[in-house]
């Protein structure tokens, strides 16, 4: 057993329980999770519900045990870093797949398609987000102020969805601005019709790209944004790059069944920006207080339990209101 030490230690260096063992296996499990994925989605095919709950209960059921895990080998510090931290990220990646239905509607994705579409684009984004869980492992590691900034990208992230939230402006995509979606016209012609799962096809014996590769690439370069505000976010749960990178790959990798689970449901969660709002504030101000905490020793820490409450209760009762708001919509079509 080996006991784990919070985020970074006063000597500078990050503290983490990623042995290259535990690394290793890791990264092969979630290349295995993907490549079942793949093999599962390779027949286009639309999503039934009863397929998105079973596949939604078998990625719930991953993190939970692995949190049981966690808390065998490195006790209950790393086990709860980790379910804050998966809850979080969660609760981000629920926000995501807004965006993500308004790319599908906008590029007009057939639905057996939807499905390997969510694939390419959660690949990507583990790809992405490794890059930045990386940078910012290095940021905490050498910048002395890195809690600091991470802390105020949060507090105006928090800021920007409160005032939208309050001014009735929901997420919007505009597809002809997008400027990966502008490269990849400029370097390539396009197709008017989807080609299967394919991205790549021949027209006239020249190479040309599929609206597929068009909508991958939306749904990756939307990530990055995303990876702005959810990388920092975990940072200030837990310090450890390991730990931020499995909070992460369980989170994403859930996300293509729980995008059918609640594509019914998104639209009558009208108060999820609030709750967001509050979590990313509530984060912000932890790593603030963190950051202060290093040079003044008498400024108090916020405890992962007291963050991991303020999530799940924020959660409720956002999800709560909403449905209570919405209530007459769902007793509109039987009417």
């Amino acid at each position: 057993m080996t006991s784990f030490t919070l985020a970074a230690a006063e000597s500078g260096s990050l503290h983490t329980i990623g042995s290259p063992w535990l690394w290793t296996a890791t990264i092969v499990g979630v290349l295995i999770l993907l490549t079942l994925d793949f093999l599962v989605t390779r027949r286009p095919h639309e999503v039934s519900m009863r397929e998105a709950i079973g596949w939604t209960a078998f990625y719930i059921a991953l993190p939970l045990a692995f949190t049981l895990l966690l808390w065998r080998m490195h006790h209950s510090t790393a086990a709860s870093e980790f379910l804050t931290g998966y809850l979080l990220e969660k609760s981000l990646s629920v926000d995501n797949l807004f965006v993500f239905m308004l790319l599908l509607t906008a590029f007009a994705v057939p639905a057996r398609l939807a499905q390997r579409v969510l694939l390419f684009g959660i690949a990507g984004a583990l790809i992405l987000r490794s890059i930045f869980i990386a940078l910012g492992a290095a940021a905490l590691e050498s910048l002395d102020f890195a809690f600091l900034l991470f802390g105020g990208i949060l507090l105006v992230t928090a800021v920007k969805l409160a005032r939208d939230a309050v001014g009735g402006h929901g997420p919007e995509v505009d597809i002809s601005s997008m400027r990966s979606v502008k490269l990849l016209r400029r370097l390539m012609p396009v197709t008017d019709d989807y080609q299967g799962t394919r991205m790549l096809t021949r027209v006239g014996g020249a190479r040309a790209l599929t609206p597929l590769a068009l909508v991958v690439t939306a749904v990756m370069g939307a990530d990055v944004v995303f990876a702005v505000d959810s990388i920092p976010a975990v940072y200030g749960v837990t310090g450890d790059p390991y730990l931020v990178f499995a909070t992460n790959a369980f989170a994403l990798l859930g996300l293509r069944a729980l995008y059918f689970v609640l594509s019914a449901a998104l639209s009558r969660l009208v108060h999820l920006a609030y709750g967001l709002a509050v979590i990313l504030g509530f984060i912000g101000v932890k790593l603030v207080l963190h950051w202060a905490h290093g040079i003044w020793s008498g400024v108090p820490e916020i405890p992962t339990a007291a963050s991991l409450l303020v999530i799940v209760v924020t959660l409720a009762v956002v999800t709560a209101t909403s449905m209570w708001s919405t209530r007459d919509t769902e007793r509109a079509p039987a009417a």
